[in-house]
């Protein structure tokens, strides 16, 4: 009889294991990362389930999208952090150029963002949505080890100056949907290297 938790996985692995929501989490995943566009009634035809068990496992389709772009975001924003870490000046503008550039340099995302930019913008900035106020806290805590660790300088109340590092940065990412050019990460890191600036000696 099998014993350890792997050897009763292997043991049943050729029992057809029924769909959840984490492989419904899965394809909107891959769709969004392909240039997709995230459809509910396409993920239950592939998952082989109905659309009421999908919106009771996902909620609605635009909580599915702020889930799956969380998830990239978080993940990029940690592995940009690694990079940055331990490099002199202020931290966040590179920190926040590195999810930009990831952001259009993927080309499934950069056509997902491009198609519906003023979708995305709406979801991803309105705090009733969910997204933004995870965005926030995650700019500010990063901002506060800027500041503890004498990297930036600021007369501003650190709840004020997160939400503006964080409004600056999102005005170039939607630059095509206020006012039709081009999404501009780099303007993004000048602007935002010149808003902290170095404490002064």
């Amino acid at each position: 009889m099998a014993s350890t938790p792997l050897e009763r996985q292997l043991a049943s692995d050729s029992t057809p294991r029924r769909p959840t929501a984490l492989d419904a989490f899965a394809l909107a995943r891959s769709d969004f990362l392909a240039g997709d566009r995230i459809d509910i009634g396409s993920i239950a035809q592939r998952l082989g389930v109905n659309r009421v068990t999908l919106y009771r496992w996902v909620g609605t389709r635009e909580q599915l999208i702020i889930e799956v772009v969380w998830w990239l975001t978080e993940r990029t924003l940690d592995q940009g952090w690694q990079t940055v870490e331990s490099t002199p000046g202020p931290r966040v503008p590179a920190l926040l150029g590195h999810l930009l550039h990831a952001i259009w340099d993927q080309p499934g995302s950069r056509r997902s963002i491009e198609r519906d930019n003023a979708m995305y913008m709406t979801l991803l900035t309105v705090a009733s949505h969910g997204f933004q106020p995870r965005m926030l806290a995650y700019v500010r805590a990063k901002l506060a080890a800027d500041l503890e660790t004498g990297r930036i300088h600021t007369t501003l109340d650190l709840d004020d100056l997160s939400y503006t590092v964080l409004r600056v940065a999102e005005s170039f990412h939607y630059m095509p949907t206020i006012i039709g050019e081009p999404a501009d990460p780099d303007r993004a890191v000048r602007v935002l290297t010149a808003i902290l600036g170095p404490n002064p000696a």
